[in-house]
C-alpha cells in the first residue's frame, strides 16, 4: 500500500435482516456427532428461532448483538450491530 487513503463507499442497498439476541449449539446426545448449525434467536418479537448451517457459521462466525443479514439476491451474511446500525436505517 502506498499510504493513501482507501476511497470511501456509502451504502445505499435494502436489506432484511435481524438483530441476533442469542446463538445455541445443538444439544447432542453422546453418540451424535456436531454438525456445527446453530440456532439463533431473534432479538424482535414475533420472529421464530431458526438454524443456520455449519458454513454459515464457518464463514460469518456469527455472535449475539450482531444481524442476520439477507441481501435481495439471497446472499446471507452477518453483521456487527454497531457497524449495521451505522450504515442501515430501519424501513
Amino acid at each position: 500500500m502506498t499510504g493513501a487513503e482507501m476511497p470511501k463507499y456509502r451504502s445505499h442497498k435494502t436489506v432484511w435482516a435481524l438483530k441476533i439476541a442469542a446463538i445455541e449449539r445443538r444439544r447432542l446426545k453422546p453418540d451424535e456427532e456436531d454438525d456445527g448449525a446453530v440456532l439463533v434467536t431473534p432479538e424482535d418479537p414475533g420472529y421464530a428461532r431458526f438454524w443456520v448451517d455449519r458454513e454459515y457459521v464457518r464463514k460469518h462466525d456469527p455472535q449475539p448483538g450482531g444481524y442476520y443479514v439477507v441481501y435481495a439476491d439471497g446472499y446471507k451474511s452477518w453483521s456487527p450491530g454497531q457497524a449495521f446500525e451505522e450504515g442501515y436505517t430501519r424501513l
